[in-house]
């Protein structure tokens, strides 16, 4: 499957913030099906207290239609969540999209009332300054 346009960015900022990549694609088959998604990462909080595993679906929306690409992100969002649930219910997903998308597109009430719909807990990357801006869960 082609990466996104901000994949090697986003590996970037990943780190920068302090995740270890552990999968990179994260490749899970259920069936005869099988599908990627972007990252699987994990984060250590505490001897005690574990770790904090994520999956994530990297968006760049760098295309003609936001609208297009909104649709494939929430078809895949929707696909990946049902397979973690299946195979890896300790791992959070993730849709990570820029924050220009954010800041204009993603504040649609359209827009936003499909991703909370869908539960999407989302992370806004910056690719130029190469930071998350925020976690919306």
């Amino acid at each position: 499957m082609a990466k996104d346009f901000f994949h090697t960015i986003f590996k970037k900022i990943l780190l920068a913030d302090g995740w270890k990549i552990t999968h990179d694609p994260y490749q899970v088959r259920v069936g005869s099906i099988g599908y990627e998604i972007d990252f699987g990462a994990e984060k250590l909080i505490g001897a005690e207290k574990g770790d904090t595993k994520i999956a994530i679906e990297l968006k760049s929306f760098t295309g003609p239609s936001n609208i297009n690409e909104f649709h494939r992100a929430v078809g895949q969002f929707n696909d990946y969540f049902v397979i973690l649930e299946m195979l890896d219910p300790t791992r959070v997903l993730y849709l990570a999209v820029p924050e220009k998308t954010w800041n204009t597109f993603f504040q649609e009430v359209v827009i936003q009332k499909a991703i909370q719909r869908i539960q999407a807990k989302i992370i806004v990357y910056n690719p130029f300054t190469e930071k998350i801006v925020k976690w919306v869960n």
